[in-house]
């Protein structure tokens, strides 16, 4: 029974997805066009979330280094910064979850479009087009889930030194996570430099899109 409803869930879905692109077409806005759109959403969201990660990075420095006035407060700005984090990262990952779905949608579509050619010549030159966009493609995903990848250790991070402070919030506490401070530099580093990458693609990817 619960087999069943899942499976009818995900008709349902599948069927909604449909809908939703075939009344843009009817708008004249291809999926093609809702591709690029997404890429450059997700791109936006991981410029965000570089920021994002940066500011905590920065929050922790400030309650490490810590030298008088309300340690709460700093504790909280942390915890905040933290749920921040998180929220970021989601966000990239409903991103690009978005965009695995509308490109699914557009190479079917495309495959399907391959046989309905009356020209050898043009069929073949679309076919290349498909090739083309489909490996580039790949190397974006990939790009853009390593990048998102790079976020868990930095967020993994966070959230001990937020639940380390709540219950420990005192001087002594805030010594004892001083060496946390260096490991997690080289963490959200990491996380910039994957992050670029995918941004790069994603521009890359979106001028491919447009040029075809």
């Amino acid at each position: 029974m619960l087999r069943t409803l899942f499976v009818v869930i995900a008709l349902l879905l599948a069927g909604c997805q449909s809908a939703y692109y075939s009344a843009w077409e009817k708008l004249g806005v291809e999926k093609r066009d809702i591709l690029s759109d997404r890429v450059e959403s997700a791109k936006s969201a991981q410029e965000d979330a570089q920021k994002q990660f940066a500011d905590a990075l920065e929050q922790l420095s400030a309650l490490i280094s810590f030298d008088g006035g309300e340690l709460q407060d700093t504790y909280e700005a942390l915890k905040d910064q933290y749920q921040s984090s998180k929220d970021s990262a989601d966000r990239v990952g409903d991103k690009i979850d978005s965009i695995e779905n509308v490109a699914e949608a557009l190479f079917d579509e495309w495959e399907e479009e391959l046989t309905q050619y009356s020209n050898e010549s043009l069929r073949r030159k679309s076919e290349q087009q498909l090739k083309t966009t489909q490996r580039r493609y790949s190397k974006l995903i990939r790009a853009m889930r390593k990048a998102e990848a790079s976020m868990e250790p930095v967020l993994t991070t966070l959230n001990d030194n937020v639940l380390f402070l709540k219950h420990n919030l005192n001087a002594s506490a805030i010594g004892a996570l001083q060496g946390e401070l260096e490991q997690i530099q080289k963490e959200i580093q990491m996380l910039i430099s994957e992050m670029n990458l995918s941004i790069s693609q994603s521009e890359e990817f979106i001028s491919l899109l447009n040029s075809n």
